[in-house]
């Protein structure tokens, strides 16, 4: 593995309440790292307080701007390639692969589904986002209007799923309706999952084949809450095989091995149909899965 090349994070100071010394609040504020992590970040000079030098006894003022400069590090390999599914003088669509995290976050800054397509294309800005082990179409705008014009008629773009989930299925079709909201992991904090006071949830499923312990199922949704699918299919009896977190029944496993973006599960955007934010025209996107990482038909 190679080094990245670092990266500058800023963040402007806002709290009410009397002030805290700047280490305890940046850890309260990005729990990611403890509050000797960030002492330590301040001591050798990693973090710049309105653009000048800090010390262990620097008070969190509002209206201050932090900057972390962060020294590079090592990044997990993640895989380097995409496919051009379409492709205008303002939209792109690929086809990600699974593996790769779209944005940065969770340790990955360079090694990212963002980082590659911006060595081509670099004012693409993307539209949503799918989790690492996730598959399939990925929407970029290439200029500012077409991000504002798109985002304003999220709700109205038709996304459908391909997920291989565990069990029979008895029915041919299920329209779930589980609501989605966080809720106290006793190892990961706050996570997403079926709860009866989450916002309301819809998807879509059916059967698109059966197989001896597992069910390929197609997937429309109609909202876009937090691991979605993963948490409905596991609500009707049907986690996805292999997945690390959620058990049957949407909640998440007390002994989860890993974070809720871990991989190991199958699932891929398949389709996605949208009207072109400037011609009008109806512009229908699909990705097929790719043999490499296998594929059920």
């Amino acid at each position: 593995m190679s080094l990245n090349q670092g990266y500058r994070f800023e963040h402007t100071v806002r709290f009410n309440g009397p002030s805290p010394l700047l280490s305890f609040y940046l850890s309260q504020q990005f729990s990611h790292s403890s509050e000797s992590e960030w002492l330590e970040r301040i001591e050798i000079g990693e973090v710049l307080v309105d653009g000048g030098r800090c010390t262990p006894d620097t008070i969190a003022r509002a209206g201050s701007v932090v900057v972390w400069n962060r020294p590079p590090w090592e990044e997990e390999p993640t895989p380097q390639h995409y496919s051009i599914l379409y492709e205008d003088e303002s939209l792109l669509a690929v086809n990600k692969p699974s593996g790769l995290p779209t944005i940065p976050g969770g340790g990955f800054y360079q090694n990212t589904l963002l980082s590659l397509v911006r060595k081509h294309y670099a004012d693409a800005r993307p539209l949503h986002r799918l989790g690492r082990a996730t598959s399939g179409v990925v929407l970029f705008a290439l200029d500012h209007q077409t991000a504002a014009k798109l985002l304003g008629k999220w709700s109205t773009i038709a996304k459908q799923y391909r997920a291989l989930a565990s069990g029979i299925a008895s029915e041919e079709e299920y329209d779930i309706h589980t609501r989605i909201g966080e809720q106290n992991h006793p190892r990961l904090g706050k996570v997403f999952a079926a709860n009866v006071d989450g916002k309301e949830s819809r998807s879509v499923a059916r059967v698109v084949k059966r197989h001896s312990e597992s069910t390929l199922f197609e997937v429309d949704i109609y909202s876009g809450r937090p691991h979605q699918i993963r948490i409905h299919l596991a609500s009707i009896g049907h986690p996805l095989v292999g997945d690390p977190l959620y058990a049957a029944g949407g909640q998440p496993k007390a002994d989860a091995p890993g974070l809720p973006g871990d991989a190991g599960y199958w699932l891929h955007a398949n389709r996605m149909v949208l009207e072109h934010p400037h011609s009008g025209q109806e512009l229908v996107i699909n990705a097929l899965r790719e043999e490499r990482h296998g594929s059920l038909d």
